[in-house]
């Protein structure tokens, strides 16, 4: 697979490592995982064996130190294989991003150096029922008492819950009130005394990323990991959360895509017409369509990178492409998913084939927080020079 951008021998030793986990590992069980709605530990466990946990934490600390497009090479290529192993993965990273950004020494010690060791995987809890897609509010409040923040509110579609060592989540300051963007931001760790789960994930597509509802009951988390200082995360939110968040989950769908349009070349190259013996992959019609659909995976692919690029680079760009980016691929991957689906005919779409799971799976991609229309409505304020929330 090419990548038009400028890839370091390091990152492309990244890549195929996690091609490598993605064909042994999370391939070999994506249907189990679909099926049973299981979370994917093994996939997990390999890519701590091969220290892919510690992608974005900073080279000092014993991980990669990559940035948005370490995030995006080994996200996809992990999704390609597994679209449930390729979110969960790429949400670790998103809540290791954000750990790292500001990170004291206890932080760096109780979080980010496991991590880098494959000792520790993370999770984000930021939606909430109340807010819906604005990922951006929180009604989850804490008061101080002895040393700890006492958390009561509920968390939505968490990923890795109840499988994650933690999850960084979103609170209301001390106060009790604050402005749109303006909250904090606090490791609670797996075992807090106060924080129950709900029911196990059981939804339509990306089955086996346990988004799972996060109850927390006047959970005991230790001042020391508030992220930052408090009341002052709007620079998180736009700065480390949706850029690493929206390009994580934009190399998931990415890798949807591409996993869907390899089945349909797959299909037509390997199908005979029963009548005359010829290959689909004769018919111009279906030449055509494979030729408009590579198409569009490739610009795609072109403009999520350049996201990324210019997200690494601090160009002041790079928000709206990023967040454009996002959207497209929120499109592309539906379209490309259906248009594989009408190219694989009937054995695509017997129950459960490969085909019928990545069509579910990149539903959730328009529908997950922030939606499409709401990356659209902040791109078109950013470029308006209108103040995004």
């Amino acid at each position: 697979m090419s990548i038009y951008h400028a890839e370091s021998e390091r990152l492309r030793k990244l890549r195929a490592s996690a091609e490598r986990i993605a064909a042994q590992v999370a391939a070999p069980r994506a249907e189990e995982v679909d099926r049973r709605a299981q979370w994917p530990s093994h996939t997990f466990e390999a890519l701590a064996q091969e220290g892919l946990l510690g992608l974005n934490v900073p080279a000092s600390l014993g991980g990669h130190g990559q940035g948005l497009t370490g995030l995006l090479l080994v996200t996809e290529a992990i999704a390609r294989a597994c679209s449930s192993s390729g979110l969960s993965y790429g949400m670790h990273n998103v809540a290791t991003a954000v750990m790292a950004a500001r990170a004291t020494r206890y932080q760096e010690e109780h979080f980010l150096e496991p991590i880098a060791r494959g000792e520790h995987v993370t999770a984000l809890a930021i939606a909430e029922a109340g807010t819906g897609s604005h990922l951006y509010l929180t009604e989850t409040a804490i008061e101080r008492q002895d040393g700890h923040f006492l958390v009561r509110g509920q968390k939505q579609f968490v990923t890795s819950g109840g499988h994650a060592d933690s999850y960084v989540a979103t609170t209301l300051t001390t106060t009790g009130h604050a402005a749109p963007g303006q909250f904090n931001m606090l490791v609670v760790e797996k075992g807090t005394p106060g924080v129950e789960w709900g029911d196990e994930w059981n939804g339509l597509g990306m089955r086996g990323n346990a988004a799972r509802a996060m109850k927390l009951q006047g959970a005991r988390v230790d001042v020391r990991n508030l992220l930052g200082e408090e009341g002052d995360q709007n620079w998180y939110m736009f700065e480390i959360v949706v850029p690493y968040f929206i390009l994580a989950m934009a190399a998931t769908y990415l890798g949807v895509a591409q996993a869907a349009l390899d089945d349909a070349i797959t299909h037509v190259r390997t199908r005979r017409f029963g009548h005359s013996g010829e290959l689909l992959s004769g018919s111009h019609v279906i030449q055509q369509k494979v030729a408009a659909l590579w198409a569009k995976v490739e610009k795609g692919r072109r403009l999520v990178y350049h996201a990324a690029n210019l997200g690494d680079r601090g160009d002041e760009q790079a928000l709206p492409t990023i967040l454009t980016a996002k959207a497209e691929i929120d499109d592309l991957v539906i379209h490309v998913t259906n248009e594989a689906m009408t190219l694989g005919g009937g054995q695509a779409y017997r129950d459960n084939a490969r085909l019928a799971r990545l069509l579910r799976d990149a539903r959730a991609g328009q529908v997950m927080s922030p939606t499409t229309d709401l990356l659209r409505l902040w791109a078109g304020r950013v470029l308006l020079g209108l103040p995004i929330l």
